[in-house]
């Protein structure tokens, strides 16, 4: 065996480490969320409310956004974060899907996964089936290694995710299963279902140990679990202890006392726990996902999950509270983590300078769709001649939000979020819709739906043809503003308008950008693409790390999709993540 290697296995009513009853009591804690200069502040703090484990999906687009270019360095580096965990003296629960909802893109899986024609996502299809065994022997040449038997963190690993509230398709579950074994994973697997009798049903396979995610009603809940699972350890494997924030909405919070009692509950019932989240952290990027259960709802950048530790990293009221209750099961340790104080306050001056699109230009009879065009990042635009004629615009679907212009000038905007798919447009010669992609939806039937304008185009019932299609990468925008200042003011009356400013700081610390009085668009500091905002709300502030600042001179850039921002940014003291429902 390998130095240090410990066993780790589920009995007939604990789990056992080297033999021994053992509660696990982990946090969730996404390392492609977290800047990887933070992960180590971040598992510390774990280790500090008591809990001796973290879990974490493993999100395949991230890894992999285009087919056979696998990535596992830098934010991708599930091997350092694991090794991380593992040096705070912690153990390790791996999540790797292939599906993790998350509230991430996609629900985790690839763009080109999804667009493949005639895949069968979920299932036992041939097609599906030979992509995912490929991409889990990936992730378990990082995981095997490092399992517990072999001296490592890792104590548990995940097949699938919630699969039955999806299907019942039992061949899919144990193809997993085999292509996990046969990598050489020895500890033990274990399913996750909501404790309901048809999904733990549906969502179990043979040989492989059930855990349930709820936030409430412990009792209840563990004896349906226990129906299912006569023996071994009963787990909350997702503890909701928060929620999640989308556009337009309000800021989502739990009570810290009513959460607490509901730990309590957990606990003595004798249940293992993971907290769903124990630091939520940040969509960077263009990585947030999307609900759609009648009405499509963009989740916003922040993913602070009103979590125990907050976006920044700050114990909350709830990690107090959990840490209270956690002493009362378990040793905790005698050092408590300080809160931050207030971030640095200034203005920044912003620039405007003309957004330099390089992308090719694309001719098609018809709007192609995002994937058509392979296009990862959140914009397109779309231009066709009018020949002088205007009218009724309308689309089969915009997805998901479209600036319509005709002549350079602003006419209108169309909104999935608000079912809109036509305008009026006055007579002219050319017309530009420029459309968002503003996250994909990350659950269910719309897992991997094609992105633009959905469906042709028709004017007053005739169709337009002759599009051409221009993608903009978004963060390339961003990185070429960073490193050359703008030349001149932005000229084309459409967007996107691109604003840049410098400032100075003694030293990296953490800050957030105040987005109040801007319309729709991204930041960037230094290069590194901070996310959406949006004011619609309910998030007014961007987190910005540490880790993507310096000392001496940063570069901020803003590209603004609805109207040119103010001429100054203000970073503020504190986050804004909106107001809170009466």
């Amino acid at each position: 065996m390998t130095d240090g290697a410990r066993s780790f296995a589920i009995g007939e009513t604990d789990f056992l480490l080297d033999g021994e009853p053992f509660r696990v009591l982990s946090g969730a804690l996404h390392y492609f969320r977290v800047h990887p200069g933070q992960w180590a502040d971040r598992i510390r703090k774990a280790r500090l409310m008591g809990l001796n484990t973290i879990e974490t999906y493993v999100a395949w687009n991230a890894h992999e956004p285009v087919r056979g270019e696998w990535n596992a360095t830098g934010w991708n580096d599930l091997g350092a974060f694991l090794d991380l965990v593992a040096a705070e003296g912690m153990h390790a629960i791996v999540r790797p899907g292939p599906y993790i909802c998350a509230e991430w893109h996609n629900g985790g899986l690839p763009v080109w996964l999804t667009a493949m024609e005639g895949i069968g996502l979920r299932r036992s299809e041939p097609l599906y089936l030979a992509e995912v065994t490929a991409y889990l022997e990936r992730v378990y040449e990082i995981v095997a290694p490092r399992q517990i038997d072999r001296g490592g963190p890792v104590i548990l690993v995940q097949i699938e995710n919630e699969y039955g509230a999806y299907g019942d398709d039992t061949a899919y579950l144990e193809h997993l299963v085999k292509v996990t074994t046969d990598a050489g994973i020895t500890v033990p697997l274990t399913t996750i279902d909501q404790p309901t009798d048809q999904m733990l049903t549906d969502g179990s396979v043979a040989g492989v140990h059930l855990t349930g995610s709820f936030g409430s009603r412990a009792d209840e809940r563990l004896a349906t679990l226990r129906r299912h699972q006569p023996t071994g350890p009963l787990m909350c494997a997702e503890f909701w202890d928060g929620w999640f924030d989308w556009w337009g909405s309000y800021h989502h919070t739990t009570s810290a006392a009513d959460s607490a009692a509901e730990l309590d509950a957990l606990l003595a019932a004798g249940a293992s726990v993971n907290f769903y989240m124990f630091h939520g952290g940040t969509n960077f990027g263009l990585t947030n996902g999307a609900n759609d259960k009648g009405r499509y709802l963009p989740i916003v950048t922040s993913y602070d999950y009103d979590a125990p530790l907050d976006e920044r990293g700050d114990p909350t009221d709830k990690y107090f509270a959990f840490r209270d209750v956690i002493a009362k099961y378990a040793p905790v340790p005698d050092d408590v983590p300080a809160a931050s104080g207030p971030a640095a306050e200034f203005e920044v001056a912003l620039d405007a300078g003309e957004a330099a699109v390089t992308a090719s230009v694309s001719r098609h009879d018809s709007p192609p769709t995002f994937e058509d065009l392979g296009h990862l990042s959140a914009l397109v635009s779309y231009e066709a001649d009018l020949d002088g004629r205007g009218g009724v615009l309308r689309f089969g679907e915009v997805r998901d939000h479209a600036w319509v212009s005709v002549d350079g000038v602003s006419v209108g905007t169309l909104s999935r979020t608000r079912h809109e798919d036509a305008l009026v447009v006055p007579p002219g010669q050319r017309v530009r819709v420029l459309v968002e992609e503003q996250g994909r939806v990350n659950y269910d039937s719309r897992l991997g739906e094609p992105k633009g304008l959905i469906g042709g185009a028709t004017l007053d019932g005739e169709p337009v043809s002759g599009w051409t299609a221009t993608p903009i990468d978004v963060a390339a925008l961003g990185a070429a503003m960073t490193d050359a200042a703008p030349a001149v003011a932005s000229s084309t009356g459409v967007a996107p308008f691109v604003l840049r400013g410098v400032f100075e700081l003694d030293e990296p610390t953490d800050l957030f950008l105040d987005t109040k009085g801007w319309g729709k668009g991204f930041a960037l500091v230094n290069g590194f693409l901070l996310g959406r905002y949006w004011s619609s709300g309910p998030q007014r502030t961007l987190y910005v790390p540490a880790a993507a600042l310096k000392a001496g001179e940063n570069v901020l850039v803003v590209i603004e999709l609805d109207r040119v921002a103010d001429a100054q940014a203000r970073f503020v003291a504190r986050p804004d993540l909106g107001q809170l429902a009466e």
